[in-house]
């Protein structure tokens, strides 16, 4: 009897239903924070990246609602104007009355806004390089056409 108690703690249990390393969330967790502590070492200024993506997108797209800047940058209402509160107190953004539509605001880069948006540029893009520089070109490719397939 004493040996078939010693048979059952030394067998290896059996392989669990769910592994988190196997789950994409988990993985996808673990390259965001990859990417996330690239972007905050090589940016090269204070900013986060989703003052770095309203900064972007507004430099792309120009002046927009607050509302709709929020959806192109997938940020909440609450987040999207924190992110703006803190980029206008700091002089890249400002608000101004739309002309087609009084009681909506839009959002627009500054001057400084806007010379720093094209002096991180060249930062994001390098940033974006060094996230995939594990991939060859074909994967990364394939690596973009499938995640913007699972947006």
């Amino acid at each position: 009897m004493a040996r078939s108690v010693a048979a059952k703690k030394s067998a290896k249990p059996a392989k669990p239903s769910y592994v988190l390393d196997e789950q994409v969330g988990f993985i996808l967790r673990q390259v965001s924070q990859r990417h996330g502590a690239i972007f905050s070492r090589d940016i090269g200024t204070n900013i986060t990246s989703t003052q770095w993506a309203a900064l972007s997108k507004l430099a792309e797209t120009g002046p927009c609602s607050q509302n709709q800047l929020g959806r192109l940058t997938a940020m909440d209402v609450a987040t999207i104007k924190g992110v703006i509160d803190r980029l206008t107190a700091r002089g890249l953004t400002e608000t101004s009355q739309d002309p087609e539509d009084g009681r909506r605001l839009l959002v627009s880069l500054t001057r400084a806004g806007q010379q720093l948006a094209e002096k991180l540029a060249p930062n994001a893009l390098a940033i974006t390089r060094e996230t995939l520089a594990p991939l060859d070109a074909k994967e990364r490719e394939m690596l973009m056409a499938l995640l913007s397939k699972l947006r």
